[in-house]
């Protein structure tokens, strides 16, 4: 009975410990299930999130694309009346861009103006007083291009008058109130006061945000072309001189004034098109002084820079109004393209004393470039301007006119100061200047 009882009790442990090695072989399956299960649910629930958050973000991203293109519309909008700005912002119609050009004529300074901007009680000039009545021409066009006659060496070389200009810096800053961006600067007032003149008339320009193209302070200057972006389309300005008034050009700085030299233009026309310019200007300083038409040498070097792919020239010089033309290039391939040239834009601004000297205009040309690239001068206008001295004014006698404003105003009774002859004077002038422009 102990044997057997025995045998009881060891087949009982034996039974325990199968029992227990099955249940912990089911314990373990169970662990494993359920952490199976876990593993399942909780790549359920990160995918679940993950979509959540991948339609949250479409949903984001739709609504920033709305918020861009409703901005884009606004800014486009705001372009349309924004006054002289360079920018990349483009106002497409068909996939096209249209943009405006104004540019003015010889930008020069006689003592009597210097003198007359002069302000005794602060020992400064101002000469923003000058350009009150035709601020809205420069300032509303994209872009607009001017050419300077004088230089701003600075007023411990003193300022002086003909033959060898030097000015008040604030001009400078006047011409960038009303909206001028570029200033053609190579001419023959551009060694007035030497090479460090010539350094210190960039240096002032570009310390007013106004580029400079024609005379260079290095040979890397000279190598650089002046781009100007306006609404995406990149326009190339280039600037050359027939001479600087027999003043010789620094034998080690051949590069610092551009010379009307058609290898030189050439190359820099080549360069232009080979970095991807969409549009190339030319301003030309030649011709001869206080001459109504343009003379052989011009017109020959308008068809080399035609020819050469130059698509607007704008010249100055003669201090008087030449003819201006858009005309159709044909090229050696046979594509044909549209040009436009103004031989000589007069005088901005100046006094001197022929009357033909005192009027001119601002040019606006209006420019499409297509989808295919192509450039399209569609309109040009322009503004007639007269140089009006005051010489019953004790100070401030000086202001360019808008011409047709003022001559309506005096008709209208709306304001007459300007007297009986000056009207007489700028409807005569006003004839002429449509005579020489043929319109």
């Amino acid at each position: 009975m102990r044997r057997n009882s025995r045998n009881r009790k060891r087949n009982s442990k034996n039974f325990s410990n199968l029992i227990s090695h099955i249940d912990t072989k089911k314990f373990i399956l169970f662990m494993i299930i359920l952490f199976l299960i876990f593993l399942i649910l909780f790549v359920c629930f990160k995918l679940g999130s993950i979509n959540r958050s991948n339609s949250a973000f479409n949903y984001e991203i739709s609504n920033l694309d709305t918020e861009n293109i409703s901005n884009s519309t606004q800014v486009s909008t705001s372009n349309e009346v924004s006054s002289n700005t360079v920018s990349d912002d483009s106002e497409r119609v068909n996939n096209s861009t249209t943009f405006t050009i104004a540019a003015i004529g010889d930008v020069m300074c006689h003592n009597t103006q210097y003198l007359d901007a002069y302000n005794k009680s602060t020992g400064e000039y101002d000469f923003s007083y000058v350009f009150s009545d035709i601020i809205d021409y420069t300032k509303i066009p994209n872009l607009t291009i001017g050419n300077l006659e004088t230089t701003f060496a600075g007023e411990a070389v003193g300022y002086s008058n003909y033959p060898t200009f030097n000015s008040p810096d604030n001009i400078a800053t006047s011409l960038r109130s009303i909206g001028v961006d570029v200033l053609s600067t190579a001419g023959n007032h551009a060694l007035d006061k030497g090479f460090s003149g010539l350094s210190r008339t960039i240096d002032v320009l570009n310390e007013n945000l106004i580029y400079t193209t024609g005379t260079n302070k290095t040979q890397e200057d000279q190598d650089t072309i002046l781009y100007q972006y306006v609404k995406g389309v990149k326009i190339a300005i280039l600037s050359y001189t027939y001479g600087t008034n027999g003043i010789s050009i620094p034998s080690d700085k051949p590069y610092c004034v551009n010379l009307i030299d058609k290898d030189l233009i050439k190359s820099h026309i080549e360069k232009a098109k080979s970095e991807d310019a969409d549009l190339i200007i030319c301003c030309m300083h030649w011709g001869v002084e206080y001459q109504e038409t343009p003379n052989s040498e011009q017109r020959e070097l308008a068809d080399f820079l035609f020819q050469n792919g130059v698509d607007i020239v704008l010249g100055n010089h003669p201090h008087t109004l030449q003819p201006m033309e858009k005309r159709t290039v044909t090229l050696e391939d046979g594509s044909t393209k549209d040009g436009f040239i103004i031989y000589a834009l007069g005088n901005f601004m100046a006094d001197q004393s022929d009357v033909d000297t005192r009027s001119s205009i601002i040019l606006k040309l209006t420019i499409t470039k297509h989808e295919d690239n192509h450039i399209l001068i569609d309109d040009a206008s322009y503004t007639p301007i007269y140089m009006y001295k005051n010489t019953s004014a004790s100070t401030h006698k000086f202001k360019i006119l808008d011409m047709q404003k003022t001559i309506s105003n005096y008709e209208k009774g709306i304001d007459t100061s300007i007297g009986k002859s000056m009207y007489n004077t700028l409807k005569s002038q006003l004839t002429r200047i449509n005579d020489i422009l043929g319109t």
